[in-house]
């Protein structure tokens, strides 16, 4: 007989996120989740933060409910210091204060114990590397699911301050030798997760692909596209060195010298990062070439969907990436893409977009003059290919196929790394939640529990 459904949801990125202004996308993972739970009930769902001094705590739903709706207005805002953000930031000082006193820590422990089977679900890589934490709720009974975005700060460490790398190592331990399952957002991940693991002689628990979705902002809060007569490409994400800005302002320089005012223009939406100040110097320092290089900076949902609307063509020439939500934004509002050979772009972009290696510049020089062009048979080809795509090829089920995971003290012995395959949803093991819907991603989660066993299934809701 299946046990009530029980998860204890960590929701400590997103307390962070409101002194950080407006939201990177691992946090918007996390509000996704958070706000799926929200709606399954105070019996079924509880949301925790990690205190300044190590342990989790109990957050009071109400306060919880409070800071989600904040956020919720702060995102549809698209403002880094706006009325919503502001409450959300009056919200977090209260909150924190709360945590640092450590009220909440017995009532979480006694939470999970009184719920056999409860599932502490981990979205983010805030706290994961925190093994006395976690272990202290595994003791009390919870059951450990984190999701893994990614682990570029160990493939690629050239691209993360090395405390960060430091960090990633200790996280994939924890990973490694606490969890009962863990979620990843693409196969890739999951390669690169597994492969780390077993390279360091730990058994990789049960992985399940569960990609990430994606929702049209609000139409109120979309401007109207500016008509442009001169065609334009976008580069939308973080200014940091993995996502390659150094090659397109390089290429862009050249079709400045090459071909004047009439080269096509580049958009760049997005933040800057850091450790790449020879980007920033060209930003700075060479007045757009001649106008064709315009810096938006960090910008709306709404503004970012009604300038990718009328692009040529999304350019996403990264390094490295765990999946890649400029690339599903751009497929989800029609628009062509150019991108990377990188395998978790070749696996989100599901055969449609062009793809060329990140530092092959003349190809992505040939691509961008092509697609410029009026009636470009190879935008042409693409917008055919994107007019085939149907939603489920975008939010594909996913299904892991493993034994399920053993109850607390029998976790030997989890079984090799298996392949994951697309499939349907098996209705004879599926349980639990109605697929969720959140504000820019929209992960889909159904979840069994047995005594002493974890399943899970994922399923992406189509768009």
């Amino acid at each position: 007989m299946a046990s009530a459904l029980h998860v204890v949801l960590d929701i400590s990125r997103l307390l962070s996120s409101a002194w950080r202004g407006y939201p990177s996308g691992i946090d918007r993972v996390e509000f996704a989740y958070a706000r799926h739970w929200r709606q399954a009930g105070e019996e079924s769902c509880c949301f925790v933060a990690q205190t300044p001094w190590g342990g989790f705590a109990l957050i009071p739903r109400p306060i919880a409910l409070a800071m989600l709706d904040a956020l919720a207005g702060s995102l549809a805002e698209g403002l880094a210091n706006g009325p919503a953000h502001r409450r959300a930031r009056r919200l977090a000082v209260g909150l924190y204060a709360r945590l640092a006193s450590g009220v909440g820590r017995a009532e979480l422990i006694d939470r999970i114990r009184q719920r056999p089977g409860s599932i502490f679900l981990l979205v983010s890589h805030k706290s994961l590397e925190q093994a006395g934490p976690i272990q202290a709720l595994r003791e009390a009974g919870a059951r450990f699911v984190p999701l893994v975005h990614d682990l570029i700060p160990i493939t690629h460490p050239e691209y993360n301050r090395p405390r960060q790398t430091e960090a990633h190592y200790r996280r994939m331990l924890v990973t490694g030798g606490m969890a009962d399952a863990v979620i990843v957002n693409s196969a890739a991940t999951g390669a690169a997760v597994t492969h780390h693991l077993m390279e360091r002689g730990l058994a990789p628990p049960r992985i399940t692909v569960a990609p990430l979705g994606f929702d049209l902002p609000p139409p109120e809060t979309i401007p109207p596209p500016v008509q442009r007569e001169t065609p334009y490409f976008v580069v939308l994400g973080t200014l940091e060195p993995r996502k390659n800005h150094h090659m397109l302002l390089t290429l862009w320089r050249d079709l400045w010298e090459t071909l004047g005012p009439g080269a096509p223009r580049l958009v760049i939406m997005g933040r800057r990062g850091w450790d790449n100040e020879p980007v920033f110097r060209m930003l700075d320092r060479c007045g757009g070439f001649g106008g064709l290089v315009e810096e938006r900076g960090q910008v709306s949902d709404g503004e970012v969907a009604s300038v990718l609307s009328g692009a040529r063509a999304l350019l996403f020439p990264s390094f490295a990436e765990g999946y890649g939500i400029p690339l599903v934004e751009a497929l989800t509002l029609g628009v062509p893409a150019i991108c990377s050979d990188i395998p978790a772009l070749v696996e989100v972009g599901a055969g449609v977009p062009e793809y060329h290696h990140p530092l092959d510049g003349a190809a992505w020089r040939r691509a961008i003059l092509a697609y410029s062009t009026d009636g470009s048979p190879a935008r042409a080809a693409q917008l055919a290919r994107l007019g085939g795509l149907a939603p489920a090829r975008l939010d594909q089920p996913f299904r892991s196929h493993r034994r399920p995971a053993e109850p607390h003290g029998g976790r030997t012995g989890r079984g090799t790394p298996c392949h994951t395959r697309l499939a349907g949803p098996d209705p004879t093991r599926v349980a639990g939640c109605a697929p969720p819907t959140g504000h820019a991603m929209s992960p889909g989660m159904m979840i069994t529990t047995d005594a002493g066993q974890l399943s899970l299934r994922w399923q992406i809701k189509p768009r």
